[in-house]
């Protein structure tokens, strides 16, 4: 059985825990699997690397933030396989160029585009434990780049689909998927099971277990994903196709602070106005998501949507300089605001869903600013001060408690 497991940068955050990592490892290598392993940086080192970058230059080049911040997950596997050794059994690190990982060339975003697994297959054949620095690649150019945010858990799920991996596990500092996070929900149930589509949109709306973009991976190949801690030995939440997960209404609750609203005021109520806002920001690669028209008076309508916090003031800043060509009588940011979800696959099926949650946020005089749907999702914006109570109170109404 061949076995990829990825830990994050608390679980190597010390000595003590990369032994502890390290034995884990090594339990499923004793049994006789083969076993890779995708480390994060040291806790907060990459967090301590962009901060000595800033001191040195408010405004990095990207190429050169780049390089600092792989050597973070560097030190990772080199300590690693040091310990595995110090256990006895063999290891070798590689980073991602010794693991033939091609990426795009968009700097601090870069996206996967093939592995090449003979360096890895070799090592495995030799019996040896491969550990993998996770969030970099290489890209066309022979430069190392980052993978963006939650790169780690990307590493992980593409190199189990690249080298056909029985499981890919995700250790993180929970035990698994919860139907709210348990540090603002206290009594949040643990989920044995969740399908791909259910945690694409908790890992979209702001849980933080799994980045969205491992989860798609995961599904379009077929990646059987367990999420699990590296500090218990508790059994995790299995992740898989919907048609073998029993449907639940809602199976969770989550919530994003990392969120703006824009409004777009007065804009000509004619063809092409909307694909003019939205394509000028696609063509800056910022990503919208609740997005409201409504019209107004004398054949002008208003378009509200969110972007993330990072982003404002460059869609400000866009907006405004093409106030003109989007006809914009005004245009208006309100920070201060987050997004609360319900997130379920059997929500379509089921009547009645929305109007329960908006009586729970009635009930506790949240006051709801906008409102986005999808099948197994219902996203409302609310002021951010209410956020954790309305979290506490939307997963009261749906009875998930423990």
């Amino acid at each position: 059985m061949l076995v990829v497991k990825k830990f994050g940068g608390s679980s190597v955050a010390s000595t003590e825990r990369i032994f502890n990592v390290a034995r884990r490892c090594v339990e499923d290598y004793q049994k006789g699997n083969q076993v890779v392993v995708v480390l994060s940086a040291m806790g907060k080192t990459t967090d301590g690397l962009i901060k000595k970058a800033l001191e040195i230059n408010p405004h990095p080049p990207k190429r050169e933030l780049d390089m600092l911040l792989v050597t973070g997950e560097q030190v990772s596997v080199s300590l690693m396989a040091m310990a595995m050794n110090v256990l006895g059994i063999p290891a070798v690190s590689l980073n991602a160029a010794q693991a033939c990982m091609r990426t795009t060339s968009t700097y601090g975003n870069a996206r996967l585009k093939r592995i090449d697994t003979d360096r890895i297959r070799h090592e495995l054949d030799a019996r040896k434990i491969v550990i993998i620095t996770g969030f970099q690649g290489i890209n066309k150019y022979d430069d190392m780049t980052t993978l963006g945010r939650g790169g780690s858990d990307t590493t992980a799920v593409a190199l189990a689909a690249a080298l056909h991996a029985d499981t890919c596990e995700i250790y993180t500092d929970v035990d698994g998927v919860y139907t709210a996070d348990p540090r603002i929900v206290p009594n949040a149930r643990k989920l044995k099971e969740v399908s791909y589509d259910e945690m694409l949109e908790m890992a979209s709306l702001g849980a933080k277990v799994l980045h969205n973009r491992s989860v798609e991976m995961a599904k379009k190949y077929g990646v059987h994903l367990v999420v699990l801690s590296s500090l218990t030995r508790s059994e995790g939440t299995v992740v898989k196709e919907a048609s073998k997960v029993e449907r639940m209404l809602v199976s969770g609750v989550a919530a994003d602070n990392n969120v703006a609203r824009i409004s777009v005021l007065g804009v000509e109520n004619k063809p092409g106005i909307a694909f003019k806002i939205f394509n000028l920001l696609a063509k800056n690669r910022i990503n919208v998501d609740i997005i409201i028209q409504s019209i107004g008076r004398e054949e002008r309508k208003d378009i509200s949507f969110t972007v993330a916090k990072e982003d404002l003031q460059d869609t400000m800043d866009l907006l405004e300089t093409n106030k003109a060509s989007i006809t914009a009588n005004d245009i208006t940011s309100e920070e201060g605001v987050a997004k609360l979800s319900i997130i379920g696959a059997g929500m379509c099926s089921n009547p009645g869903v929305a109007a329960r949650m908006f009586e729970a946020l009635y009930g506790a005089n949240i006051n709801i600013k906008m409102i986005a749907t999808s099948e197994i999702r219902i996203t409302v914006l609310i002021d951010e001060g209410d956020v954790k109570r309305a979290m506490r109170t939307v997963h009261d109404a749906f009875d998930l408690a423990d």
